[in-house]
């Protein structure tokens, strides 16, 4: 069997969240010794073993935790007292969480977006830009973003995001914006900022609620007008502003 460690690349190039279990210290009898290694995805599915039964399950749930958590720990396992298995022995498992860059997709490829896309690719986000203008692909490098060239309001309903995505709205027209604003306030997602004056944010807010589009608790979960506050004038000291807070929030998830 191919050992393990060879397929962490692999997992982190698909951009596959995962924690690495590795036994790494055991007492008298126990299903697996010293070395054992096993990955555990996101979704609870996993690659190799640390020794079936229960302290397998109970691993994969720990491990799940500290994917959560985003920082390493060791859990220690009384095999026959705390799970029930009759080995008796006693053992110690390496928990070391391995994240994925969260997806960023910024919906609008123009001045300030573009910004965006380059600073924030230097901190740690997967750029994917989304806009309807198939000419403004030429000007994006692919090397350090993707490209959707589609109707805005089509890509909100055929992306499938996540729960770890992130989404900025900086499109040419408010028109776009809002709407594409009034979707994917619905979605379960990491963030959601829209750019725009405090009027114009106010006078979409109030729209949407009297046209029951969107509720208080969705729109409350849209960063607008996005960004920290500062006195930013040119597109690329508005990214700065609105970079500055994807970073607040990945940190603050642990993403």
């Amino acid at each position: 069997m191919e050992d393990i460690l060879f397929k962490l690349t692999e997992y982190k190039q698909q951009n596959k969240p995962f924690v690495l279990c590795i036994v790494i210290h055991t007492q008298g009898s126990t299903p697996r010794k010293a070395g054992a290694k096993m990955v555990v995805f996101e979704d609870g599915k996993t690659e190799g073993t640390v020794g079936g039964g229960s302290i397998e399950q109970q691993a994969i749930e720990d491990a799940i935790e500290a994917l959560k958590a985003g920082k390493p720990q060791i859990k220690e396992y009384e095999l026959e007292d705390e799970l029930d298995m009759h080995c008796g022995g006693k053992a110690s498992i390496y928990f070391e969480p391995v994240s994925i860059s969260p997806n960023l997709y910024i919906f609008g490829a123009g001045h300030v977006g573009r910004e965006v896309g380059r600073y924030a690719a230097d901190v740690g986000f997967k750029i994917i830009f989304v806009d309807n203008r198939p000419e403004i692909a030429k000007e994006h490098p692919l090397d350090y973003a993707g490209f959707i060239t589609d109707d805005y309001i089509d890509a909100t309903g055929k992306i499938d995001f996540n729960t770890r995505d992130f989404v900025v709205i900086t499109t040419p027209r408010h028109a776009y914006d809002e709407a594409i604003m009034q979707r994917m306030a619905k979605k379960d997602v990491a963030y959601v900022g829209m750019i725009g004056s405090k009027r114009k944010v106010a006078e979409a807010r109030k729209r949407l609620l009297e046209e029951n589009a969107n509720t208080e608790e969705e729109l409350d979960r849209v960063d607008m007008p996005i960004g920290i506050p500062l006195k930013a004038e040119t597109p690329r000291e508005i990214a700065f502003s609105i970079v500055a807070k994807l970073i607040d929030v990945k940190n603050s998830l642990n993403l």
